[in-house]
């Protein structure tokens, strides 16, 4: 019988990975020196669901997201309600989850916190069924994304200043959309927008704090509106969430819901899914499974020891 505790999927082209040209053998090594027991699973030739669904059926109680953000969520939807556990490697370019749990973002030290990492349970969103982790947004933000796809892998301030033309561009021709909001308690509304935001739980605001969150287990859906978005608007919101004051800004409103539908004239929809450009059918389910999964983190004392 194979004897692991931990089943490593490991993603070799994940942005960290690549830059460091970090092998499986030098992984497997990482997990020997911290004393742990893994299997790590490096098939680049295999369909990420195939290595999941594998991860799901042996014996290991942790299984480890070695990878960006794409792979975290293909994993958490495995293990949503189930009684494994995720782990995070975090070699993505955002790693967003794993800063959220307080993971360190250098790879050895991310794998000698597992060894007293401990379960904790999150909050999982859903959208037409499909498991996400921070957000899904509809409307010119995900254009923009898109367009971010065509220089990803080129460095060099050329194609720095060819994507900020592009942003630009987009943002100056963008015009807003209508969108039906329903609630579950029946009520309706008609909204135009630049873009809307639907995240599990709820950004956080302070100084220096950028798209975090403190909080994964409320049980709450936030909607974040858009109404419009100018140059001049990113500008203002993006200082506005570093400096810690941006809530209240004029260009969006924010509200708390359980559950949400949004509807448009579309029939399919580009969305940002946790990241990543995706499409997706109108109208748009929101949920939110409570503590539906369970994640290995730091204990709250021990987060709290090192930052101090």
């Amino acid at each position: 019988m194979l004897d692991y505790d931990y089943y490593v999927i490991f993603n070799e082209r994940a942005g960290t990975a690549s830059a460091q040209g970090l092998t499986a053998e030098a992984l497997r090594g990482m997990f020997e020196d911290a004393g742990l027991r893994c299997h790590v699973d490096a098939r680049s030739d295999v369909p990420l669901s195939e290595r999941v669904g594998d991860a799901v059926a042996g014996p290991a109680g942790v299984i480890v997201a070695a990878g960006g953000d794409g792979t975290v969520t293909a994993i958490a939807e495995a293990l949503t309600g189930s009684p494994k556990s995720l782990a995070i490697l975090p070699l993505g370019t955002v790693n967003a989850l794993a800063k959220d749990l307080n993971i360190p973002l250098e790879i050895r030290r991310s794998v000698e916190a597992l060894a007293t990492g401990q379960p904790q349970f999150i909050d999982v969103g859903e959208v037409n069924g499909r498991t996400f982790l921070h957000k899904v947004v509809v409307g010119v933000i995900p254009g923009v994304a898109a367009g971010r796809e065509h220089i990803r892998g080129q460095s060099g301030i050329g194609a720095k200043i060819g994507f900020l033309r592009y942003f630009l561009r987009r943002l100056q021709r963008a015009r807003r959309m209508a969108v039906q909001i329903r609630t579950p308690d029946g009520e309706t509304r008609i909204e135009r927008v630049q873009s809307i935001a639907v995240a599990s739980n709820s950004y956080d605001e302070g100084l220096g704090q950028f798209f975090s969150r403190s909080s994964l287990d409320k049980g709450k859906l936030t909607l974040y509106i858009l109404r419009h978005l100018t140059p001049g608007d990113v500008i203002r919101l993006s200082v506005s969430m570093l400096l810690g004051h941006w809530r209240n800004d004029d260009a969006l409103s924010i509200e708390s819901v359980d559950a949400v539908t949004i509807t448009t004239h579309k029939g399919l929809l580009k969305v940002m899914f946790d990241g990543e450009v995706e499409t997706l059918h109108s109208p748009l389910e929101f949920s939110i499974r409570s503590k539906a999964l369970s994640v290995i983190a730091q204990p709250i004392a021990a987060v709290e020891e090192v930052v101090q």
